[in-house]
């Protein structure tokens, strides 16, 4: 395929842009210091919340910060520098930590809310790509952020600071997050609409058929009786107690098969002489992806389920699961 000359300095030119922002990412992790275990140290210890803020390009990054933090087990949200200075500013109290967002550490609404937020006790996180700036010196603690050059063909738009200054807010959400001990389970009951909430919040036994509907038979049950049983039970499988009522083996189609390719004739025999013995089971309170990766890993097409004593208390099949959304 022939490129144009147009399409190859385009290329050329995106390429440019993401070798710049991608080095300026390098530089900023080689140079991170203890300033930025102090920083994590700092919002660890705080009883309130963190309040991220900052104006024009780099609020939009403060809010995505605030955002990323809130997901991941820290209280955080975003306030507006120029909305703080004209009313918002109760909203930060002596026991939150702001951290504030400016690539030249000399945004005016910023510099006016820093006085007051430090006057009543609270503590500041400086984000800046200038340590020598106003905002920095204020700070409690300073990150630098600097890049050498931004992305933009004219060093004017915030591109390379802004990705950086993202880059870091997302180091920070994930020190905060592995040094609370967040977990996948955690992250999904803050996302309990999506997908992955649905994976990780779901249990077998929300999505298991109770044992009253499943199909069961004792082991002396004739296979005709048995098959009278699958069909009845529309899972495609019986269970099989023993004259106790526990749990010795399952009866499915392939058992089926299985019999009819060895034995023939099977209107005589007892369900008990061609099941599978000791069927897979699952306890209840195991999590329905658990039941996928069983199923998908052994090639069942149904799961039974039974307590510590081997009681039988449900069965799922993968339709269960394709209803739960959890495959």
């Amino acid at each position: 395929m022939t490129i144009s000359p147009a399409a190859e300095r385009t290329i050329a030119l995106a390429r440019r842009v993401l070798a710049i922002e991608a080095d300026a990412v390098l530089k900023i992790s080689a140079q991170l210091d203890d300033a930025f275990a102090s920083a994590v140290a700092l919002i660890l210890a705080s009883r309130g919340r963190v309040i991220v803020s900052g104006i024009g390009k780099s609020g939009h990054i403060a809010r995505k910060i605030a955002a990323t933090m809130a997901s991941t087990g820290t209280p955080a949200y975003f306030v507006h520098a120029g909305e703080a200075v004209h009313g918002d500013l109760g909203m930060i109290t002596r026991e939150d930590v702001l951290i504030a967002l400016s690539n030249s550490g000399e945004n005016n609404e910023l510099l006016t809310i820093v006085p007051l937020v430090k006057r009543q006790g609270g503590h500041l996180i400086a984000m800046t790509g200038n340590p020598a700036s106003t905002l920095a010196r204020e700070a409690d603690i300073h990150l630098d952020a600097h890049v050498d050059e931004e992305a933009c063909p004219l060093n004017l738009a915030p591109t390379a600071s802004t990705t950086v200054a993202l880059a870091l807010g997302d180091a920070l959400a994930v020190a905060l997050l592995d040094a609370r001990g967040f977990s996948a389970t955690d992250f999904a009951r803050s996302h309990p609409g999506g997908a992955l909430g649905r994976k990780l919040l779901t249990h077998v036994r929300d999505v298991m058929q109770p044992a009253a509907s499943v199909a069961v038979v004792d082991e002396s049950t004739d296979v005709p009786t048995a098959l009278g049983a699958i069909s009845k039970g529309g899972m495609g499988m019986t269970a099989v107690l023993d004259s106790a009522g526990r749990l010795t083996g399952i009866f499915t189609d392939g058992d089926l098969r299985r019999a009819l390719q060895k034995l023939g004739d099977l209107r005589q025999v007892p369900v008990g002489e061609i099941m599978s013995h000791h069927p897979r089971t699952i306890p209840p309170d195991r999590l329905a992806v658990e039941a996928v990766e069983m199923m998908e890993r052994l090639k069942l097409n149904q799961l039974l389920v039974t307590d510590d004593n081997g009681q039988l208390l449900g069965a799922l099949n993968m339709h269960d699961l394709f209803r739960a959304q959890v495959v």
